[in-house]
């Protein structure tokens, strides 16, 4: 029986306008996915990140270009079929990431299984989420705080005053703080930064410098007194080894990397180089969060705050408590949506 693939767009909007170093938005585009197989239908999400140029309209017309290659593959498991997809597709790991999360949901409806079971994870081992506060007036950014009272904070910097920023936060809370640069300071603006973050009893700092200055991130890691994490400088599975003894960690974001797939084998390279991992968001809704989640117990450190983070969202089947998130026990990611209904 051949796959059946259907498809949306969808363009959700913030709760409040989302600002980092890079710029602002108040909505988040998506191209969500739906794979069909035997009665199982597993569905997969790709957020548009503008600053990686694969937005929503080159996903789609890739995958009407190469639909029907798509739905004809034999199916039989979730590996085999993203090496196929991971052929198909070279140049687009955004679209290969929302087909690849469809067939591990719909991989584990058919097994009759929630994923992490699947893989024989203990769930309650799953470290507990991070909430972002984007860059904003100090004033706002303590009103986002304390309207979500949070045990972790991940506040994004990389912009003139942001160390003010972060001890104008601190005096309104003791939570912990993890700091987010995304690549927007120079080696001598982070020397001078993050001593002072130090004091301010911040956790780690991710992605201090631009992704492609590897001379300048190892005078930093011999010298920070704070573990640094990557993101940017982390993309794809190749990327974990030139990370070592650059960063202390690396950031993981299933939609750059292409998906559950290479994540896992990405995950197990970084324990084998006894580096620290995260699992990171890129604002997916329910979705996309949801198989972050099921990944959860494999790794330190969770930043999957998007339907936090969305005015809207597309699915259910995520509970967040205080950081603490829970999955639902159905098979696959667990999720519903009646998005293709």
């Amino acid at each position: 029986m051949p796959l059946q693939l259907r498809y949306k767009k969808t363009e959700l909007p913030f709760r409040y306008p989302f600002t980092i170093s890079k710029g602002t938005k108040t909505h988040q585009p998506a191209l969500i996915v739906e794979l069909e197989h035997r009665g199982a239908r597993g569905f997969g999400e790709a957020p548009a990140i503008a600053y990686y140029n694969l937005p929503v309209e080159k996903m789609v017309e890739d995958l009407e270009r190469k639909k029907m290659f798509v739905e004809k593959f034999a199916y039989t498991d979730p590996e085999r079929y993203w090496h196929y997809l991971h052929h198909l597709f070279p140049q687009n790991n955004f679209l290969v990431c929302a087909l690849d999360i469809a067939s591990w949901d719909m991989y584990g409806k058919l097994r009759n299984k929630p994923l992490y079971q699947l893989w024989n994870l203990d769930y309650s081992k799953s470290p507990v989420c991070d909430y972002t506060i984007g860059i904003d007036t100090v004033e706002k950014m303590v009103e986002k705080m304390i309207e979500k009272p949070w045990p972790i904070y991940k506040i994004k910097v990389g912009v003139p005053g942001d160390i003010e920023l972060v001890a104008a936060l601190r005096k309104h809370t003791d939570a912990v703080f993890r700091v987010d640069a995304n690549a927007g300071w120079t080696l001598e603006e982070a020397l001078e930064k993050i001593p002072h973050l130090n004091e301010l009893g911040v956790e780690f700092i991710e992605q201090p410098l631009a992704k492609d200055n590897w001379e300048g991130m190892k005078v930093l890691y011999n010298k920070s007194p704070l573990p640094l994490i990557a993101d940017e400088a982390c993309v794809f599975e190749a990327d974990v080894q030139k990370c070592h003894q650059h960063f202390h960690g690396i950031n993981i974001k299933l939609t750059k990397c292409s998906g559950i797939t290479p994540a896992k084998r990405m995950i197990d390279k970084a324990r084998e180089l006894e580096m620290k991992i995260m699992i990171g968001c890129m604002n997916e809704s329910t979705i996309g969060s949801a198989a972050i989640a099921h990944l959860a117990p494999l790794v330190d450190y969770i930043d999957m705050d998007g339907p936090l983070l969305l005015a809207e969202d597309i699915a259910t089947g995520l509970t967040y408590d205080q950081g603490k998130v829970s999955v639902s026990e159905k098979p696959g990611l667990g999720i519903s949506t009646n998005l293709f209904e």
